[in-house]
């Protein structure tokens, strides 16, 4: 049975469970007895090196791939255990940010998004284009916006509408795949505050592959880590980075790991004092 009941309660009960996952292409295996957890109100932070399948690890919940083995337990209901109207159902309480948008080029903002609430919600158009304005203005992007196609768009625009998209449905999981990934810095932060208001304002859990050390640092409430092939640690974003572990020590303590992390202090001292 399928629990549909939404809630936007905080607790350390998992949205997410994934448990002994196994993703094989032919011989090549991407991940074997892979744990996770993702907790009702967290934004997580997934992070690893080349080839440790981060990106394959988001399509396997969201189920864009069918994983080899394991189980994936999703808002208390196992996936591979749903048929395909069960799934549906549950998949439409997920937002998905792709790496590069994937807005619709022939349509407008406004429409990109309606065309969601128009197929999933079955929302007369009227209604689904006013509510895709709303959505469109919840993530910062002016009125005129709205009529605008997306190769009109700055990168930052695009990243926010296709958020607004992601949005549509009042999702309960939100996931993103590299969502700073070509912004400049200033565009790339704006972006990581809006992601925390929203958060903090409507209550979702978000599934976030990053390699950004800035996201990590200014969004992320845990960061996983996946290397030989399973999550080697979950944990603060301080206590991974104290991980005895070659790929770790260099990612986090390298120049750029401790640029981010001096931004973020400085940044914290400043709101701190501030208050």
């Amino acid at each position: 049975m399928i629990d549909s009941a939404k809630s936007t309660e905080q607790s350390d009960q998992p949205v997410i469970q994934v448990k002994g996952l196994v993703n094989r292409f032919g011989a090549h295996v991407v991940h074997e007895n892979l744990d996770l957890t993702l907790k009702r109100g967290e934004i997580l932070g997934v992070v690893g090196g080349s080839g440790t399948g981060k990106s394959v690890l988001l399509r396997s919940i969201v189920g864009l791939k069918r994983p080899n083995g394991g189980t994936v337990e999703v808002l208390g209901n196992t996936l591979n255990e749903l048929d395909d109207q069960q799934r549906s159902q549950i998949e439409r309480r997920f937002g998905v940010l792709f790496q590069r948008g994937a807005l619709f080029s022939s349509l407008n903002l406004q429409e990109n998004i309606a065309l969601t609430l128009i197929e999933h919600a079955k929302l007369p158009r009227e209604d689904a284009e006013h509510l895709a304005r709303v959505k469109l203005s919840l993530v910062g992007l002016p009125p005129q916006a709205a009529l605008q196609f997306p190769e009109s768009l700055s990168g930052g625009m695009v990243k926010r509408a296709a958020l607004a998209r992601a949005l549509a449905l009042d999702p309960d999981i939100l996931f993103l795949d590299e969502p700073t990934a070509g912004l400049d810095p200033i565009g790339a932060a704006a972006f990581d505050q809006l992601l925390v208001t929203l958060r903090n304002a409507l209550g979702f859990s978000v599934f976030l592959v990053t390699h950004d050390l800035d996201t990590l640092y200014a969004a992320c409430d845990r960061v996983a880590v996946l290397s030989q092939k399973r999550v080697l640690v979950v944990d603060t974003i301080d206590k991974v980075a104290e991980t005895d572990d070659e790929w770790v020590q260099d990612y986090f303590h390298g120049p750029r790991g401790r640029a981010a992390q001096r931004a973020h202090t400085a940044s914290s001292t400043n709101a701190y004092t501030q208050e």
